[in-house]
């Protein structure tokens, strides 16, 4: 059997992965957050949440967020309200946690754009429709 080639979609596919992965976590960790934070930026952008519901979406458990939570509030990104009638905590972002969730966005757009920028709209679709099945594939 012969070795995998550098030329092959796989391992272009791989090369391409680990290099935009890097890539994004430069204005992440430039604007003085921690992986895996830009990500509750996102779900809190979308709109508030509470605690519980941001664990499930981002597949943590609750004690695992409360400590990437605390930071986040301290640092002014995230405030916390009492919601619901039970009065669970609930998260939104703030003025300054949009305004870092905003640049991490427009980041993640040009890195998009340099990926698909010489896509026609079918082609895009079509490409991100045969990754997609690629990763179910790959998760069963």
């Amino acid at each position: 059997m012969s070795r995998p080639s550098s030329r092959s979609a796989l391992y272009r596919l791989i090369e391409a992965g680990q290099l935009a992965h890097k890539a994004l976590l430069v204005p992440v960790l430039d604007k003085g957050l921690e992986p895996g934070d830009d990500a509750i930026l996102f779900v809190l952008g979308r709109s508030g949440t509470t605690e519980t519901e941001l664990a499930a979406e981002l597949g943590l458990d609750v004690e695992a967020l409360a400590g990437r939570l605390d930071r986040l509030a301290g640092r002014d990104f995230i405030t916390r309200q009492a919601v619901g009638p039970e009065l669970e905590p609930g998260l939104a972002l703030t003025e300054r946690g949009a305004r870092i969730r905003n640049a991490l966005s427009d980041h993640w757009e040009q890195l998009e754009e340099a990926l698909l920028g010489e896509l026609k709209p079918k082609q895009r679709k079509k490409f991100s429709k045969t990754l997609g099945r690629f990763v179910e594939l790959l998760r069963s």
